[in-house]
């Protein structure tokens, strides 16, 4: 039996990287899954590629009003939202004394605000329902601890661990699970611009750094999103009842809790 059998998801930022892996796996799980994306013209041939079962609507994390259509877009076209995963985000890293006020206001709007009002749309309409639900937030291993060039995005990630807990705690009550999946370093297209601004400011050749890091996680290598599809699909289903306001590190054991 396919875990999410007729459950209905929206996953943000999907249209490429570890949420479009998400979404593909909630389809093979049997899901019905929206990928929203700002990017409308990617989630619509990412959809396309996934199949029948999988749809494209624009959303931006940072509009509310652009929030508030995703979300009722997916109940007029599926009845109702069961999962939502919070998987929009942006990176960017300088030294303290270089940080601008623009890096730091665009990376807490999408990381931390996108979070927290897609999170509040999705509970307003879970709750309205009357059938409880799943919310999965992504937060980091970036956000158990700082880095000496990493400040405001740990600082964003470490908020979306605290919004989790104060997310669970509230919405358990209405059934709704909200927790938090934490990778640590993922291979792909992310990966390449975060090299690419370490080989800036650390003045190492392009690559360099993604080795180095790959080299040190205990498991022996970079992690991909297939490696976090299985707590995705934990989180989402019925497995994940008794579960409420956690955050899993699933990064090669680079980080225990």
């Amino acid at each position: 039996m396919r875990r999410l059998a007729d459950k209905s998801a929206l996953i943000t930022g999907s249209a490429r990287g570890i949420g479009r892996t998400f979404a593909e796996a909630y389809v093979r799980e049997g899901a019905t899954v929206a990928i929203a994306d700002v990017n409308i013209e990617r989630a619509e041939a990412a959809a396309r590629d996934i199949g029948p079962a999988a749809w494209a609507v624009r959303m931006d994390v940072t509009d509310q009003t652009s929030i508030a259509a995703a979300i009722a877009a997916v109940e007029t076209r599926t009845g109702g939202l069961d999962i939502l995963v919070n998987n929009a985000a942006l990176f960017d890293l300088a030294p303290i004394v270089e940080i601008t006020r623009a890096s730091y206001d665009r990376l807490f709007a999408v990381n931390v605000a996108g979070t927290l009002f897609t999170l509040q749309a999705a509970a307003r309409a879970m709750i309205a329902r009357g059938r409880g639900g799943k919310i999965i937030n992504m937060a980091s291993q970036a956000g158990r601890r700082g880095e000496a060039l990493v400040a405001v995005y740990c600082a964003t990630k470490a908020a979306v661990i605290s919004l989790t807990q104060s997310a669970g705690l509230d919405l358990i009550g209405h059934r709704i699970n909200v927790n938090a999946i934490a990778p640590g370093v993922v291979e792909g297209e992310h990966w390449d611009g975060v090299d690419a601004l370490f080989a800036r400011y650390e003045h190492r050749p392009i690559g360099e750094k993604k080795r180095l890091v790959g080299e040190a996680v205990p498991y022996g290598r970079m992690g991909t999103a297939e490696d976090l599809v299985g707590m995705a699909i934990f989180l989402a289903s019925g497995e994940s009842d008794y579960v409420v306001a956690q955050t899993y590190n699933v990064d090669g054991g680079n980080w225990m809790s």
